[in-house]
């Protein structure tokens, strides 16, 4: 069985005509008679009732009639599906995310993805900087949003710088000094001797040592008295009362009772991210998705 039998065969189901449904068709009746036959026996089903003045479906043809239509549908649209495949408009992105990203820089790129490509699906997922270069490297996720590493990336992958954005400090509400939540900022001369919940360096090196800078530039070594790895567990620890932290900006949008987010004053350190993906594969969906990184609304 073949495309071509089940055209056939809707005409002639259409028709109930063999004369009309080979000159439909362009053909002469004999072959169409023949070809049907055959469509039949390999089907081990008769699909017409045939007499000398008349053809009909039957019961099993009827049926079948209904499904032959959609398969003709679906393999009519084929070349179509393979032609938007090519463009990157069909298939899933599987993109990871560092936590940082969820409150900003994320949403509005994965909003505008779907707004421009609405028949690819986006598979996102949590994970650190560390653990995106494994998955890249095993083909688990397609690109990654990452905290941008201190070191050279390695020869085999692709980067395109994202906004920085500065660090602020988070608090808890009652350590949080009156004048410093008047005035929306704080010294970090203030919080600097504070516990402070932070992350191993091998999460976020770069971060790690941005801030680690900070705190020497201040005549302090970094101490961290908890470690996380999540952003929203350091900032639960903060809010419990257990410490300080210095996290993006863009975590303000993640309200948490009994946490203060301030300003630093002076010149806060900055935490640039960056898209990551492998080299010299082509990636239809990818290149799409990536497309949009130059683009004025980014």
């Amino acid at each position: 069985m073949d495309l071509r039998q089940i055209r056939q065969f809707i005409a002639v189901a259409e028709e109930l005509h063999f004369g009309r449904a080979a000159q439909r068709l362009n053909m002469t009746q004999p072959p169409l008679s023949m070809s049907i036959r055959a469509l039949e026996e390999s089907l081990g089903v008769q699909l017409f009732n045939r007499t000398r003045k008349s053809v009909a479906l039957t019961p099993a043809g009827t049926i079948w009639l209904g499904h032959a239509r959609q398969v003709l549908a679906e393999a009519e649209r084929l070349p179509a599906i393979a032609r938007r495949a090519a463009r990157g408009e069909l298939g899933e992105l599987r993109l990871a995310f560092v936590s940082i990203a969820s409150y900003g820089l994320l949403p509005n790129l994965v909003r505008r993805f779907r707004d421009a490509f609405p028949d690819v699906r986006v598979d996102l997922r949590e994970a650190t900087s560390d653990m995106q270069f494994e998955a890249l490297a095993h083909g688990d996720i397609d690109a990654g949003i990452i905290i941008r590493p201190g070191e050279a990336f390695r020869p085999s992958l692709s980067h395109h710088p994202l906004p920085s954005e500065p660090l602020i400090a988070v608090v808890p509400d009652r350590w949080a000094p009156p004048d410093a939540i008047a005035a929306g900022s704080i010294s970090f001369d203030r919080i600097a001797d504070a516990p402070l919940i932070f992350f191993p360096r091998h999460v976020a090196p770069a971060y790690y040592d941005a801030v680690a800078d900070h705190y020497a530039a201040h005549g302090r070594a970094l101490r961290i008295h908890q470690e996380a790895i999540q952003m929203q567990t350091i900032i639960g620890l903060v809010a419990a009362g257990l410490g300080v932290s210095l996290v993006p900006r863009s975590m303000t949008e993640m309200s948490r009772k009994g946490a203060h987010y301030l300003n630093l004053e002076g010149t806060p350190p900055r935490i640039e991210v960056c898209m990551i993906w492998k080299d010299g594969h082509d990636q239809p969906v990818l290149n799409s998705f990536l497309s949009l990184l130059d683009s004025p609304d980014h």
